[in-house]
């Protein structure tokens, strides 16, 4: 199954076995999108069909444009990546997105921040994607579940989670700008393609820790 095939409508992929992940910025139309596409590329290559491991990739924006598309850019860096940009239109990030998210991955801390703030107990499932990644890289992947077993890869998935989780108060980042992916929106293509990049290798560890399966050579 092609990534651009893993659509958002509640009709696939969402049951209750499902592990929810949510890509937040600010107006869904750059960093976001990006992320959530990269990611479901990543989820493809690694699992065949990512259906099959029940991770479910969505992102919505704190400004969202509802319906918009993906910014030309941003199409232009996922094609780069050989991720499908087809079909994307944009979100304003509501109560139901938040509530059904099993892990929230937003682009600053501010954004984090929101998100929190929206309530639905989210503040152990949200956090910045690099903060994410950099907990990610501290854990043991032998602690977690196995994901070839049935349901595998949703119980490592919530494991992980719950690692990054306990681990968050303990690896501090070294500076604030850490965290942090900045918004390329009505930035050159140049800079789209280094935040694309920068993206894609905070993602590689997530990926690679979620699935236990590592990036192809």
């Amino acid at each position: 199954m092609a990534d651009g095939d893993l659509s958002r409508d509640g009709g696939q992929g969402h049951g209750a076995g499902a592990f929810r992940i949510l890509h937040v910025s600010t107006g869904n139309v750059c960093r976001s999108p990006i992320t959530e596409r990269l990611n479901r590329h990543a989820l493809a290559h690694r699992l065949g069909d990512p259906y099959i491991g029940g991770l479910v990739v969505e992102s919505a924006g704190t400004w969202g444009h509802e319906g918009a598309p993906m910014e030309a850019h941003a199409a232009t860096v996922l094609a780069d990546f050989g991720a499908d940009p087809d079909g994307f239109l944009g979100r304003e990030l509501l109560d139901e997105h938040v509530i059904r998210a099993d892990l929230v991955l937003t682009a600053t801390r501010d954004h984090r921040a929101q998100v929190i703030s929206m309530g639905h107990s989210a503040g152990l499932r949200t956090f910045t994607l690099k903060e994410f990644t950099r907990l990610v890289r501290a854990i043991d992947p032998a602690t977690l579940p196995d994901p070839e077993q049935v349901g595998g890869v949703v119980e490592r998935a919530r494991a992980l989670v719950r690692a990054a989780a306990a681990l968050r108060g303990w690896l501090l980042a070294p500076n604030e700008e850490a965290d942090e992916v900045h918004d390329p929106y009505g930035a050159p293509i140049t800079f789209f393609r280094s935040i694309g990049e920068e993206i894609n290798q905070a993602l590689d560890p997530v990926v690679t820790a979620l699935t236990g399966v590592p990036a192809p050579a």
